[in-house]
Parts: C-alpha cells; sequence; structure tokens
C-alpha cells in the first residue's frame, strides 16, 4: 500500500533513514491515509534518540516539546512536526500519564504501547506499511480494539475511555466486546481526568456520525462525565406525544441536528430539566412544566463545571432555555417573540425545533409548513426593517426624560410603546410617537 506523504515530512523521515535510523509517520495520520480521510496532522516516530534527533537537524530549528517523553519538534516550512523517538511507557500511577519512559531501538516495543491498533499503523516509503498490531484487519472491519488488555490500556489513562467512544463515533465503528466491557467496568476512571481533557473528547464525539450508537450503549459512561444524564436515562415519559424515554429522545436528537458544536451541545442537554420538573395531569400524561428555562441553568452549570468558554456556555445554555420556541402563528406573534429573540435565534430555534419534533411520536414530528411561514415572516420583517426592538424606535430615552419620565419609568414606557408599534397602533415615527405619548 503507497500513502502520499508531505514532501517535508518525506525529507524528515529520509533523513533518519540516510544516516542509519529507523523513523515512520504513525498513528492518526495513518489511520486516515488508510480510510481515505484528509489529514494534516503528521506525528513520526524514531529509532533515533532525542539527543540523535537534534544534532540530524541542527542547522534547522528544534523545539524540546515533550523531550522527557522523548518528543522534539523540528521547525519545517514554519510548522513544527513532531518526532518521538520508539519508546516504552514506565508505570501509570495517576491514570493519566506514565511516571517514566525507557527509550528503546524496537518499533514493536513501541506500536505495543499505544492505545487501539487503528492507531499503531506506521508507514515510510522505505518500508512501505507496517502493521504490527491488526490495525489494517481493524480498520477494514470498522473496529476499536485496544492494543492488548483492554483493562490495562484504561488503568494506564483514563482519557482512553473517551478516546475509544471518540474513535467510534466520529469513524462510525463498533467496539469489541472485551474493550466495551472494560469500557463500562472501569468508567469511574474518567473522574480522575482534568475536565478540559474530557471536554475535548467530548466536544469531538457529538461530531460524529454513530453518535447515537455511542450515546445510547454508553450512557452510564456519560453520566460519569456528566450525572444529571443519569436520572434521564429510561426515565419515562407518558402521553401519546412521546415516543421515547428521556435519554432516547436526547440522543435522537442530537443524532438529527446539523453537526454544529453549539447545536449538538445543546441538544446534549436541551431536556435534562424534565425530569426535575415531571408531574403528571389529570389524564395521567406526562408535564414537564418550566423545564426549558431549569434546563438552562442545568446546562450554565454544566458547561462552566466542564471548562467550557464563556461564549458557548452563554449560547447554549440561551438556546437550551427557549428550545420549547414553537413557529408562531401569526406574523404580530412572531415580531412579539423578536423583542427578545434576534433573527439569528428565531433561525436557530426552529432548527433546533425540528430536531427536538422529530424525536416525538410521528403524529407529532412535521413543522415544516409552521417553519416555512414563520421563515418567510422572518424575512418580510428583515426586508421591511420593520420595528421589533426598542433600539428601532424612532425615539429614546433621552426624549422620554425630556417629557419628565425617570428611571424605570423610562424603560417601561420604551417597552409600552414598542408592543404599540408592534401591534401597529401608532407608527414608529417621532412625532407620531410624542403624540401617542401626550
Amino acid at each position: 500500500m503507497s500513502i502520499k506523504i508531505p514532501e517535508k515530512i518525506n525529507y524528515i523521515l529520509e533523513t533518519f533513514w540516510q544516516n542509519g535510523f529507523e523513523a515512520y509517520c504513525v498513528g492518526g495520520s495513518i489511520r486516515d491515509s488508510v480510510m481515505g480521510i484528509p489529514t494534516g496532522d503528521w506525528d513520526i516516530t524514531t529509532s533515533a534518540l532525542p539527543e540523535e534527533t537534534k544534532e540530524l537537524f541542527k542547522n534547522g530549528k528544534i523545539i524540546d516539546t515533550g523531550i522527557k517523553h522523548g518528543t522534539v519538534s523540528i521547525i519545517k516550512d514554519h510548522e513544527p512536526v513532531e518526532v518521538t523517538t520508539f519508546r516504552i511507557d514506565g508505570e501509570y500511577s495517576d491514570n493519566r500519564h506514565p511516571e517514566c519512559v525507557s527509550f528503546t531501538r524496537n518499533l514493536s516495543e513501541d506500536l505495543k504501547r499505544r492505545d487501539f491498533t487503528v492507531n499503531t499503523l506506521a508507514y515510510s516509503e522505505k518500508t512501505g506499511l507496517v502493521d504490527l498490531c491488526g490495525g489494517l484487519s481493524d480498520i477494514e472491519n470498522k473496529i476499536i480494539r485496544t492494543v492488548g488488555d483492554a483493562e490495562t490500556r484504561f488503568n494506564e489513562d483514563g482519557l482512553r475511555i473517551m478516546r475509544a467512544l471518540r474513535f467510534a463515533s466520529t469513524l462510525n465503528f463498533n467496539i469489541e466486546d472485551e474493550t466495551k466491557k472494560a469500557i463500562h467496568k472501569q468508567k469511574e476512571l474518567l473522574k480522575n481526568i482534568s475536565v478540559e481533557r474530557i471536554s475535548v473528547e467530548l466536544n469531538k464525539l457529538l461530531m460524529g456520525e454513530n453518535v447515537f450508537n455511542i450515546l445510547t450503549e454508553f450512557s452510564d459512561v456519560f453520566a460519569v462525565i456528566i450525572p444529571e444524564i443519569e436520572p434521564c436515562i429510561s426515565f419515562k415519559q407518558y402521553g401519546k406525544k412521546h415516543a421515547y424515554d428521556v435519554w432516547t429522545h436526547i440522543c435522537h436528537t442530537v443524532d438529527t441536528i446539523p453537526q454544529d458544536k453549539i447545536l449538538r451541545l445543546t441538544m446534549l442537554l436541551h431536556d435534562l430539566g424534565k425530569v426535575p420538573t415531571h408531574k403528571l395531569n389529570e389524564n395521567g400524561d406526562s408535564t414537564f412544566k418550566n423545564h426549558a428555562t431549569v434546563g438552562g441553568e442545568m446546562a450554565k452549570e454544566i458547561l462552566t463545571r466542564l471548562r467550557f468558554d464563556k461564549k458557548t456556555i452563554n449560547r447554549v445554555s440561551f438556546l437550551v432555555s427557549y428550545h420549547d420556541f414553537e413557529p408562531p402563528e401569526t406574523k404580530l406573534e412572531l415580531k412579539k417573540k423578536m423583542k427578545v429573540l434576534t433573527a439569528e435565534d428565531v433561525r436557530t430555534l426552529l432548527i433546533i425545533k425540528k430536531s427536538d419534533r422529530g424525536a416525538l411520536s410521528e403524529a407529532y414530528r412535521d413543522i415544516s409548513k409552521e417553519s416555512a411561514q414563520c421563515l418567510a415572516w422572518l424575512k418580510e420583517i428583515e426586508e421591511n426593517n420593520e420595528c421589533v426592538t426598542v433600539g428601532q424606535l424612532k425615539i429614546n430615552g433621552n426624549d422620554l426624560i425630556k417629557t419628565g419620565l425617570k428611571n424605570e419609568e423610562i424603560g417601561k414606557k420604551l417597552d409600552f410603546l414598542l408592543d404599540c408599534v408592534i401591534e401597529e397602533k401608532v407608527e414608529n415615527e417621532r412625532r407620531a410617537l410624542l403624540s401617542f405619548l401626550s
């Protein structure tokens, strides 16, 4: 099998081989190349010791990226290329990092310490594809399998649990049985991993084509990193409009929403407020009064705990709070909603509603007609610059101060005037508005 390697990467490989060392591209770049997936992250492993690597490339720029673990970065064409010496990992005491590493001249020893077979493929033009752990077969059969004993691999590094789920989701692979058993058994190891690293993996995982199967099959694992998920698992929703329990409903919505980080995080969290607000009405149907508002607060707390950036926290918690938005029945109703929702908000909430309703019983799923009408009204509002916010009024707070109004009275009066303009009781013209006030 021939793999096309970028010229600058091949130059580094050739330099090693010409000087008596082995060197290979290894890991995700080779896995993706075999699968025909574009890749830009080319890692190199070599039999050369770090000092030998630095001597070979001494005429260029080299950074000691992780010299303790045998990694240096060679700057080529203004970009760093990581080069790591073949190594054997020592004991893992924190379920994340080896206490020490020892270097080896044996590629096989290096590959045996890696996480999953699909990440053990190595390649150079000198040798062609090197497959010592069955990675090619597992790629062909779409299987995620640990290298060696699964429990040992996860005990060494608990983050590998999330990586296994991420690869299975994004590559659309299945997880091999023993690997799967170990994930369920050792899921609590995730509590020892930094939330920042977990969040990175979660974001990638949510973008996968196989996300529904991973979320449903490994719900117990996700409940470790987001405990608010656990009460939702198998929580029955009563009534003819519901097709699934709360967690299964959530998983369907994540799967059907476009592959956008904000949207998928929103759907993952959007109905966590259902369990704490659940009640049965007189007909025995489930009700979830204010679950969106409660869910919005939960989303903010969860994303803050997982150390997401403020922009993501604010946007997702806002969308969760408003996810119960229904396409309005009239243009007037839409304009009133736009006192607090932007046009972008409305469009986004319609996308969310489509996925949310799509995970209900069949009779309640289709809202295409209502959404199309809402979007048509929205287009009219934008094209005609119709007044839907206080900022679009032709008078402002200074004008109202001159009429003798003070403090909170000003805000209330502007809001009153906006309602009147929206309801077409008065034109949005300065003279008309001032006359309306008198």
